[in-house]
């Protein structure tokens, strides 16, 4: 698929600087522009790489200043990286969809697939199961007994869906993720560990994004629930009971023990570790690597384990690293006391 600037420019309400009938065909890093691509500049630090991009066209944002002429065609946007990512939507919704059913795919009698869905070889659909208008199914991927997915729902190769969950329209999920394994419940007794039988499901909403080799559990009673607009990244864990409220984000590792509410709009960075049965408030956003073992209050910007406030958090890990020589100079200044102790008496 090939777009001119002039195409570009109508659609993202730019000024071009140069050939409107420039045409690129893919995109690329301006430092890595090769002819046919088209690249961005958001930080007056890279203006430099104008003078030697290959790329054909460079979105360019209004308030860098550009003062002399260069080989690329400009397109004058208010915010460059915001186009882009406009953009990479368009490019990627006119990119041809897989449709039909294959041969080698494993479907039960009683489900039922929407119109124009794609179900690819190997792929397993259970019992009862209902896929809606416009999804695709990749190979390898089970669909477990009585699953409800919506339209225009896409699971990458080898995603795993247990029986019962249900999962909105526009949902992505990445390779290998699994949607609905048993909660880690167990009871302990004299002779070991009882498992607690785990009968809930797991209930995904509108406009989810799951990362590969993501798990969310599905709850002992009831539901774990991903509220509309979520975006997990790769290798997050989603106990039982768990819910995660709209448009809240996360990094990948991060790990939510079970029965934890966590609020709308946060925003989990790396490696964040939340205990159980808590409730995190809205637009909470966390540091990578921070704990948090109890709850917490809504609109709060905090990192550490326990976590706290950004500017405390890092003075305490300037004094930290200088405890060795705080500690030596107590010891000298204890000595010292001592010392005149023994001289008063």
């Amino acid at each position: 698929m090939e777009f001119t600037a002039r195409q570009i420019a109508d659609f993202i309400k730019g000024r071009i600087v140069g050939d409107e009938n420039a045409t690129v065909h893919t995109f690329a890093k301006i430092e890595e522009g090769v002819p046919g691509a088209i690249s961005f500049l958001s930080s007056p630090k890279y203006a430099h790489y104008l003078d030697s991009t290959e790329a054909t066209i460079v979105l360019v944002d209004a308030a860098i200043a550009i003062e002399k002429a260069v080989k690329p065609t400009l397109i004058i946007v208010e915010n460059a990286r915001d186009c882009v990512a406009r953009l990479l939507q368009l490019y990627s919704s006119a990119m041809p969809r897989k449709k039909g059913i294959s041969e080698s795919a494993s479907i039960s009698p009683s489900a039922k697939i929407g119109k124009d869905a794609y179900v690819g070889p190997f792929a397993v659909v259970g019992d009862g199961a209902v896929i809606g208008d416009n999804a695709q199914i990749y190979p390898n991927v089970y669909i477990g007994d009585g699953v409800k997915i919506g339209d225009n729902v896409k699971l990458y190769p080898n995603v795993v869906i247990y029986y019962g969950c249900r999962l909105g329209n526009n949902v992505t999920i990445h390779a290998g993720s699994v949607i609905g394994a048993d909660g880690f419940g167990f009871a302990p007794t004299a002779n070991g560990y009882d498992k607690i039988p785990q009968i809930g499901i797991v209930t995904i909403e509108d406009d989810v994004e799951i990362g590969a080799n993501t798990c969310v559990d599905r709850s002992t009673m009831g539901s774990t629930i991903i509220h509309k607009g979520v975006k997990l990244d790769n290798l997050v864990q989603i106990a039982h009971n768990v819910e995660v409220g709209a448009n809240t984000v996360m990094s990948a590792q991060v790990g939510i023990a079970g029965s934890t509410k966590v609020g709308q709009w946060c925003m989990f960075g790396g490696q964040v570790g939340i205990a159980g049965h808590i409730t995190i408030g809205d637009k909470v956003f966390l540091g990578a690597q921070s704990g948090v073992p109890s709850s917490l209050k809504s609109n709060q910007q905090l990192i550490g384990t326990p976590p706290m406030e950004k500017l405390p958090y890092f003075k305490s890990q300037a004094i930290f690293q200088k405890l060795p020589a705080i500690y030596k100079q107590m010891y000298q200044m204890q000595q010292e006391i001592e010392e005149l102790k023994k001289k008063i008496k």
